[in-house]
């Protein structure tokens, strides 16, 4: 009986402790190979129920063509000027500093979205709608797998790539379980000590 209250303990405390701090990841996604205009999605592990994040920095660039098609994550919703720098992936439009690089193409409609063309989005699994996610996003994890995509009907002159941080956040109830688990342990560990004679 004292085995399989120790091995209970320890199942209790490790199955927590696994979500217990919020897990990060970052993820590549590129404009040719990850569009919604020919492409797959990059796809990264999050835990269906919980919160989630994805951030993107606002500087990092990718591009669907031929100049003015630039944009950052928040996809070809204004004009966007070199500053004469690549970006923070590397990603540079080879122009000198001031030029108008990337503009608004208005919204494209697309898989039950409406969004800037050059947006991140987001679907989750293997199918079904997109969702904007742009240089920040929160939400609930609808699923175990997110992919990430740009935003395009025709991926054939699209280059470049951003960097996503995607950070899976546990629910309050993941915590609840790792102290229930502590305690259990603590008492198991507490009812083996010999008192000494």
């Amino acid at each position: 009986m004292k085995q399989w209250m120790g091995f209970l303990a320890a199942v209790l405390i490790a199955a927590p402790m696994q979500q217990a701090l919020a897990a990060t990841a970052v993820v590549e996604v590129k404009a040719l190979e990850n569009s919604t205009g020919g492409g797959s999605g990059a796809s990264v592990s999050v835990i269906a129920g919980n919160s989630f994040s994805v951030s993107v920095d606002p500087l990092d660039l990718w591009s669907a063509g031929a100049l003015p098609r630039w944009s950052n994550a928040d996809g070809l919703a204004g004009p966007l000027f070199a500053t004469g720098f690549p970006d923070t992936n590397g990603d540079d439009p080879g122009v000198p500093v001031g030029t108008l690089i990337g503009g608004d193409f208005g919204l494209l409609n697309l898989g039950g979205l409406s969004a800037p063309h050059g947006t991140l989005v987001g679907q989750w699994g293997s199918g079904g709608n997109y969702f904007a996610i742009g240089t920040a996003y929160t939400g609930i994890a609808l699923e175990n797998t997110l992919n990430l995509f740009y935003f395009d009907s025709n991926n054939g002159d699209n280059s470049g790539s951003i960097l996503a941080t995607v950070t899976a956040v546990p629910e309050p109830e993941t915590y609840a379980m790792l102290l229930a688990g502590l305690g259990l342990l603590g008492f198991a560990v507490n009812r083996k000590k010999i008192p000494h004679a």
